[in-house]
């Protein structure tokens, strides 16, 4: 996959993505129980922290090094959104947004400068890069939906959490 491509195929999940939310308004932007316990705002700051992540490991993966394993650093990927949550969740809405946009574009810059060999064929360059990014963010944006269409059924009671979702 060529460069642009890569950076279409992102383009496109993210907006998919900031569509699931797309003119919910900020107060229901706070309500938790779109998954688990977490609100939107909670999902946009997890899919920020793991923007985050890519752009700390991407560059030790293309300088041929292995990042540490959240099994051995945190004791798991479970644990490591755990603590994360907890480290955000007083974050105003307003900073989790603005964060989200400055880490993405941030990303999207880093990408247009990364070496254009590593978007090409199954590199741990590009799997990194979809599992953190644009293979994570339908997850979301699914359950975001799913939630939407729930919270808009007349009478409905959004009592149960949807499934976990693994990331």
């Amino acid at each position: 996959m060529d460069r642009g491509r890569l950076l279409k195929r992102l383009d496109r999940a993210w907006e998919a993505f900031k569509q699931s939310y797309a003119g919910v308004p900020d107060a229901e932007l706070l309500e938790p129980g779109v998954t688990g316990a977490w609100s939107i705002k909670d999902i946009i700051a997890h899919v920020t922290w793991w923007e985050e992540e890519a752009l700390k490991h991407l560059p030790l993966i293309l300088a041929g090094g292995r990042p540490p394993r959240y099994s051995v650093t945190y004791g798991g990927i479970d644990a490591f959104n755990a603590w994360m949550t907890e480290q955000r969740k007083d974050l105003s809405l307003a900073e989790v947004l603005r964060q989200r946009d400055e880490v993405h574009h941030s990303l999207v810059a880093f990408i247009e400068s990364a070496p254009i060999h590593e978007a090409a064929g199954d590199t741990r360059f590009l799997r990194r890069l979809r599992l953190d990014t644009y293979g994570h963010y339908p997850k979301h944006a699914r359950a975001i939906r799913l939630w939407r269409g729930r919270a808009a059924l007349p009478g409905s009671l959004i009592a149960s959490p949807p499934p976990r979702l693994q990331d």
